[in-house]
């Protein structure tokens, strides 16, 4: 994938699906510590650019990782966010700053796994399941633009049902 924004649409249905359960923002940071490697090796003009950290072994890594240093970096983010939307007359828009085990596990797994599959469908520089087997048995399982528009499908549906329960909240709290 063209690095994080097609793996967030997964993300958002994950939210849609996973609610109070599922820290989008550590799905989030999870994706963008995922592309690190590939965008080092880009840099340098490498032309194995998935390593390491694109299998399920480093993704595990890369999931501990997100939570010791992304979990109180969104934290952070999100306080930050909800002064700045109570400083703007906003606070409808403010959202829970904490983010509770779960969730944070839940996002940062969920993001560094779906990473690594996702990218699976495409890269032919993938290995997966590194250490443990060589190769790449879901190369082209489907066509990289059908891979493009599910995600992104993922993604408007995710997003539509989250603003559907978000307005559906805020009658319910006014009625």
């Amino acid at each position: 994938m063209p690095f994080t924004p097609f793996h967030l649409g997964p993300g958002l249905a994950l939210k849609a699906v996973g609610g109070r359960h599922f820290s989008l923002t550590l799905f989030g940071a999870a994706q963008v510590a995922m592309d690190v490697e590939p965008l080092f090796h880009l840099l340098r003009g490498d032309a194995i650019l998935h390593g390491p950290t694109h299998s399920y072994a480093g993704a595990t890594l890369i999931a501990f990782a997100t939570l010791a240093l992304g979990w109180p970096f969104c934290r952070m983010i999100l306080a930050g966010w909800n002064r700045v939307a109570g400083l703007r007359g906003l606070g409808g828009l403010r959202v829970a700053a904490e983010i509770g085990r779960i969730p944070a596990l839940t996002g940062a797994f969920l993001g560094t796994y779906s990473h690594v599959f996702l990218d699976s469908l495409m890269h032919a520089d993938m290995r997966p399941w590194w250490p443990f087997a060589a190769g790449n048995g879901l190369l082209h399982a489907i066509p990289v633009g059908w891979l493009h528009l599910l995600c992104l499908g993922l993604g408007g549906v995710g997003g539509m049902v989250l603003v559907a329960v978000f307005v559906w909240h805020k009658i319910a709290i006014e009625v």
